[in-house]
């Protein structure tokens, strides 16, 4: 595959545009795997390209990576086709492999399933796109070969894929709330994340959808304008609010009785990576999440709130609050 340059440019920056993929990703490919510039190898990121180089580049196969832990656990499917896989992700259930993680993790049964991309920088990513933390449940979308990994890349550059939440939380929010602040490492706290002044811009929006029976907790959506790591729990602590569950940042339980973060992906939706078309996928509450509404909200008034159109409706662009802050 190859491209004619048709400015003045790096090659990383004119790759990038060219194959509309995140500029990190076309560094790997320049470094790990190199291209050529006018029949040329090259390593160079920085390479100075002049209107008319041609530029050729080929998507390597990966070796695939292997593990050692049996994999005893099915995982529920939303939608499937040949371009993509969408799951509902148990929570407890690790994305990705790493040395701290000793049990089988949603890559280890996406390899037993078949389902594996060789991504441009030959790293074996298994057609994950985005992810979820460990204790979060949800909406999951798979790539299940390179032209749709690429295309679902571009559209989490451009916003035109997303997902809305569901958390219970242990304050009510006073109202409908943006919060625009910016994330970056804990200088204290490795594992975690906090609004810092020099980290990356990061923005979310919460809706007040139920209280409890006691008024004491509630049940809010949440929708994301950038992607941070932990995001919504790091946002809401700003807000001196935490997700029930969330120990990590600030949640105390005096029974230790919820076990997991209260954070749910509910919506997914985006453009099919092939066909244009718009797709809205809905991940039904996992068994714990459930049972905890049923327990301490109203059912009648659960049932109503947590309808598909209500989640989404609360957060569009009509809505005055949401409007004068984005």
């Amino acid at each position: 595959m190859e491209f004619t340059c048709k400015e003045l440019k790096r090659l990383d920056a004119a790759m990038s545009e060219a194959l509309n993929l995140p500029r990190n990703q076309i560094e790997k490919l320049i470094k790990n795997v190199g291209v050529y510039v006018n029949e040329r190898l090259t390593h160079k990121c920085s390479l100075k390209l002049q209107p008319l180089d041609v530029v050729r580049y080929e998507f390597v196969h990966a070796v695939e990576s292997s593990s050692s832990y049996e994999v005893d656990f099915d995982v529920p499917i939303l939608y499937e086709d040949d371009d993509i896989l969408v799951i509902n992700k148990p929570p407890f259930l690790t994305v990705h492999g790493a040395p701290s993680v000793k049990e089988a993790t949603l890559v280890d049964w996406l390899q037993k399933r078949g389902i594996s991309l060789s991504t441009i920088s030959g790293e074996e990513r298994h057609g994950i796109v985005h992810r979820i933390d460990k204790e979060t449940s949800g909406a999951l979308v798979i790539a299940k070969n390179n032209e749709a990994h690429v295309a679902l890349a571009a559209q989490l550059e451009d916003k035109s894929m997303g997902r809305y939440y569901l958390a219970l939380i242990d304050v009510p929010l006073k109202e409908n709330v943006v919060v625009d602040l910016p994330i970056g490492r804990n200088p204290n706290h490795r594992l975690k994340m906090a609004v810092h002044k020099e980290g990356r811009s990061a923005k979310s929006a919460f809706c007040k959808l139920a209280c409890s029976k006691d008024d004491k907790k509630e049940l809010i959506s949440a929708k994301l304008f950038t992607g941070r790591t932990h995001q919504i729990r790091v946002h809401l602590g700003a807000l001196s609010r935490h997700i029930l569950g969330d120990s990590l940042y600030g949640f105390k339980s005096h029974h230790d009785t919820i076990p997991r973060v209260m954070l749910h992906a509910y919506i997914l939706y985006l453009k099919h990576p092939r066909t244009g078309n718009m797709l809205q996928i809905h991940a039904p509450l996992w068994n714990d999440f459930d049972d905890y509404l049923r327990h301490h909200f109203k059912k009648d008034e659960i049932d109503e709130t947590i309808t598909l159109d209500h989640v989404i409706n609360g957060f569009d662009s009509h809505n005055e609050w949401l409007h004068k802050n984005t």
